[in-house]
């Protein structure tokens, strides 16, 4: 029998709760639970499963990033939770949710939910999002500090795919990996962007 990943366990144990995924009840308790299970990068990168050649539009990812700017960035996360909003030839743009706050990244969530490709929350749901909606959606003002360009050249692993019905989890483990600030820093600028 296969080793039961780290998503996974999370999910069984919302289950045996009885909660419902994107409930009030399980994002309280995941809040909750979700520091004292000291979750690691190599934890989840080990799910080979969800790993992925290629990212696509929409969808939520886990992967290990080496900035080509990181000399002359203020900060930078080395393993974002993103989710694609345009292609590039040599990348493409992306919200990285370790930006905000795991509180403020769960109500982005919810803004987004109405660009759903359906309310099926499973391995086909996907965001029909771009940087254009975005932009002009001023009650999605959450995502202006998620905004981040990536380069398929300084992205060092696989794409750890996240299933819509998962991407509360995701936003709740505390696995950003920010390099010159702590993250309560970038969280608090983050806000003042807001």
């Amino acid at each position: 029998m296969a080793t039961r990943t780290l998503i996974d366990r999370i999910k069984d144990s919302l289950a045996k709760q009885g909660f419902e995924m994107r409930s009030r009840e399980a994002r309280n308790w995941l809040r909750a639970k979700t520091g004292a299970l000291k979750p690691t990068k190599g934890d989840l990168m080990r799910d080979k499963q969800r790993l992925r050649e290629k990212s696509f539009i929409g969808r939520m990812y886990f992967y290990f990033y080496d900035p080509k700017t990181k000399d002359t960035l203020p900060y930078y996360d080395k393993f974002p939770l993103v989710i694609p909003i345009e292609r590039y030839p040599d990348g493409f743009l992306g919200l990285n949710l370790h930006y905000i706050s795991p509180k403020q990244r769960v109500l982005l969530l919810d803004k987004l939910s109405i660009l759903l490709t359906d309310d099926n929350y499973d391995e086909k749901t996907r965001l029909r999002i771009s940087y254009d909606y975005l932009s002009r959606a001023s009650r999605m003002y959450q995502a202006k500090p998620c905004i981040k360009r990536y380069l398929f050249s300084h992205i060092q692993s696989r794409f750890l795919e996240i299933t819509a019905d998962e991407w509360d989890i995701a936003a709740m483990l505390p696995v950003e990996s920010f390099v010159k600030a702590k993250k309560n820093k970038v969280w608090s600028e983050s806000e003042d962007k807001f």
